[in-house]
């Protein structure tokens, strides 16, 4: 679990492995990020547009800038994006704001 403090202005990361039969294939939009204080998957509306940093989503989140500000909780980070014919949908970690 990652913490940070509310007035913190960062890039959530999210690693990613993107391969089929061992070879990599690239995503063909960019990832998608939802932060949830609780359980169930997110809806639409709970997903944030960010962008890769090669093999890694990242999305700026915080008051200067951010495309989101979190205010003091744990929050379920979720990860989405589309390869090809998948579109998978990640619950990928925790992130604390105090």
């Amino acid at each position: 679990m990652v913490t940070r403090a509310e007035t913190s202005t960062e890039y959530v990361h999210v690693g990613v492995t993107m391969k089929i039969a061992g070879a990599p294939i690239t995503a063909s939009a960019p990832p998608k990020m939802a932060f949830l204080a609780g359980g169930g998957n997110p809806a639409t509306s709970d997903w944030y547009t960010g962008e890769w940093a090669g093999s890694t989503a990242r999305l700026l989140v915080g008051p200067v800038g951010g495309a989101l500000t979190l205010t003091p909780g744990t929050y379920w980070v979720w990860l989405t994006w589309t390869a090809g014919a998948e579109t998978p949908v990640w619950r990928s970690g925790q992130i604390k704001v105090i």
